[in-house]
């Protein structure tokens, strides 16, 4: 199963370099508090994710779906950027 970063890591593409662009295909069970105004529309106050499955993570640029990789970010010892695939980031 795919990994998702966390607060020290970020997604990157062992394709093309990729840094910046992914689709995640995931679903989410939650509990939320809905606050209804009188006339119906609806804000959500609180989320609670009571369990979740990645089912997928692919590159935007080159839709490689199995080179995905979770790596540091830099701050947290990961390199600036990866080369060409980077986004300038």
């Amino acid at each position: 199963m795919p990994q998702l970063p966390d607060e020290t890591t970020r997604l990157r593409c062992a394709h093309c370099g990729n840094l910046t662009r992914f689709d995640v295909i995931r679903t989410v069970r939650s509990q939320e508090f809905w606050h209804a105004t009188m006339s119906g529309d609806v804000q959500i106050d609180e989320t609670t994710v009571l369990s979740e499955e990645v089912e997928e993570v692919r590159c935007r640029w080159c839709s490689a779906s199995d080179r995905i990789k979770v790596v540091p970010r830099p701050e947290f010892g990961g390199p600036e950027s990866e080369g060409p695939g980077d986004g300038g980031v």
